[in-house]
């Protein structure tokens, strides 16, 4: 558990603000909005060894999320210091880190955060086989998110229930995974990946104005391509586009480039060696 009101130096040493919990017993009040609500926000890093990933990027997106939600403005020296302090209980292969705050105790002084450890699924499969995708209408047009900010669309928040049940309906229809996208045709997100597709041999995901949340990993894949001499670019994607790409993937801390290998029963080519690439790439970052 961190304790949100202990400091708001955003340096110095913070390991005297957090306090360890067991997992298995009551840590949470009847009371906590995280629960009742889901009133509260989160990130997800993956772990590499002991090695946790865009640490940075995770925690000034926890930051935007919070702004987005009214929540308090997290103390990110704090917050590090509790991805460090938790990332030394890492063991070898591959783990994520979450990351919770949390509106507290309503009518309660002050926010609730913790941050959790655990072993990472096995992602073997859909790095290597690809994921099956089905597109599920999100229900809004493309411009709702500068009309209605009250959505929050664009802040990772707890209130995943949409987002779960989008991939309960995509194995309905006998698929991996959902693409969303807005009801005027145009490419959203997954319910928990970017999306980046490759168009004539341009790199393209869909513009995090569009009310989706900007993605780290698929920050650093775009550091890496255009490292590379390769082009890359936030775009207004039209649904048409995903038929036309070349290749396309999912990207996320924790499963990172998973291939599309179908949209919509149409089965998409596989690169496999750009993907096998891409991986080697975000397994071996250092943040």
């Amino acid at each position: 558990m961190i304790d949100p009101v202990a400091s708001d130096d955003q340096g110095g040493d913070h390991t005297g603000t957090l306090r360890v919990v067991d997992p298995d017993a009551a840590a949470l009040p009847l009371g906590e909005l995280s629960a009742q609500r889901g009133d509260g926000v989160f990130e997800s890093i993956g772990v590499v060894d002991g090695h946790p990933h865009e640490v940075g990027p995770h925690l000034e997106r926890l930051a935007h999320s919070a702004a987005l939600c009214d929540l308090p403005a997290p103390n990110l020296a704090q917050w590090r210091a509790a991805v460090d302090r938790v990332a030394t209980e890492a063991g070898p292969g591959e783990s994520v880190i979450k990351l919770i705050l949390s509106r507290g105790v309503e009518g309660g002084p002050h926010p609730t955060a913790w941050v959790t450890l655990a072993d990472a699924p096995d992602n073997t499969a859909a790095r290597r086989d690809g994921v099956r995708v089905v597109t599920l209408d999100r229900g809004y047009p493309l411009g709702v998110p500068a009309r209605s900010p009250w959505l929050l669309l664009g802040a990772k928040t707890l209130s995943y229930a949409v987002n779960m049940a989008a991939i309960r309906e995509a194995k309905r229809r006998g698929a991996d995974d959902a693409v969303f996208v807005t009801t005027d045709g145009f490419v959203l997100e997954a319910p928990t990946a970017s999306v980046l597709l490759r168009i004539d041999g341009r790199f393209v995901t869909p513009a995090p104005s569009a009310g989706i949340l900007h993605g780290t990993t698929q920050l650093s894949v775009f550091a890496h391509l255009e490292g590379r001499g390769l082009q890359a670019a936030y775009e207004t994607v039209p649904v048409a586009d995903l038929a036309r790409a070349d290749a396309a993937w999912l990207l996320s801390s924790v499963r990172l480039a998973a291939p599309i290998s179908a949209v919509d029963g149409v089965p998409v080519a596989i690169d496999r060696d750009l993907t096998d690439e891409l991986n080697a790439f975000l397994l071996a970052r250092r943040d």
